[in-house]
């Protein structure tokens, strides 16, 4: 049980770090200031923050129109949720 709270601590921070990132670019880009870069928020992304790129893109509009993101967080969050599953079921099997 407690690897399954920390999995979910991992996934929260992780989530609302990559929302904030994501939030201050658009913000940025706004005002014509200086990028995160976009490897930069697809690793946040894959480093489990899939979640909050997510979130991100439907609450703040931002890379909503970036093939990278609307084809790459999809298919992050499919990995994690087919590891997640793996991991299930290696668990189940005993």
């Amino acid at each position: 049980m407690a690897y399954v709270l920390i999995a979910i601590g991992v996934y929260l921070v992780m989530s609302v770090t990559t929302f904030t990132a994501f939030a201050l670019d658009k913000r940025r880009a706004k005002l014509g200031k200086w990028r995160i870069p976009e490897k930069t928020l697809l690793l946040l992304s894959l480093a489990f923050g899939w979640p909050g790129a997510w979130l991100a893109m439907r609450l703040v509009r931002h890379k909503t129109k970036t093939r990278k993101f609307t084809i790459g967080i999809p298919l992050i969050a499919g990995l994690h949720l087919a590891a997640w599953a793996a991991v299930g079921w290696m668990v189940y099997q005993g």
